[in-house]
């Protein structure tokens, strides 16, 4: 049983490089320490088992995976400036590899991850952008997925039937959003997002 206090977690997740930029058409928002060691601590599928955490960034959730005990992580990461701070953030984690691969290829072929975590792009930018991401995974070998989407987001449970997945609302929360997009006005705002749990029928 792995013993690590939410504080204790959402400290070391904060402690990371932070994503090197971000990139409007990948919609590359970080996820703060605070919000994921929340999230981290309310799933399933992760102590003892192999996890992917499709795309990313700068690995904050495989990270977290692997600290509350997950035997394997596969950090899978498109982006390769983003992908080579993973790998810094992921130096004293000998059990988290990195992996610079295009999710719309699907998943890389060596992995084969029992559980899969991600906080895809929504969609804001590209119409469609999170499909390739929920498909991969829900066509892979894994028996759970955890997934953070937009709150305003009603097709996460229709894909996941189609695909003969059940699916449920875990969390609720604000993800907050810095100002590093020209179409942001303030300095800051927050959005609401969803933290999903689909499992296999």
């Amino acid at each position: 049983m792995i013993c690590i206090r939410l504080r204790q977690l959402a400290i070391r997740l904060s402690k990371l490089n932070p994503h090197p930029h971000c990139d409007v058409l990948l919609e590359q928002y970080a996820t703060e320490g605070n919000l994921a060691a929340e999230w981290l601590s309310k799933m399933d599928g992760l102590e003892g088992c192999k996890v992917a955490d499709l795309g990313a960034g700068n690995g904050i959730l495989g990270i977290g995976a692997n600290l509350l005990g997950a035997e394997k992580v596969w950090l899978i990461e498109c982006d390769e400036e983003v992908a080579k701070t993973a790998e810094k953030n992921c130096q004293e984690y000998p059990q988290v590899e990195v992996i610079l691969h295009q999710i719309t290829d699907g998943l890389p072929l060596k992995i084969e991850p029992q559980t899969i975590i991600m906080n895809p792009p929504w969609g804001t930018q590209k119409k469609a952008a999170d499909r390739p991401f929920l498909l991969s995974a829900l066509r892979s070998s894994a028996n759970l997925v955890h997934v953070m989407h937009s709150g305003k987001s009603t097709h996460i449970a229709t894909i996941a039937e189609e695909e003969g997945w059940n699916a449920e609302v875990r969390m609720e929360a604000e993800f907050r959003l810095p100002a590093k997009y020209s179409h942001h006005t303030s300095r800051s705002s927050t959005t609401a997002v969803k933290c999903w749990r689909l499992w296999r029928r």
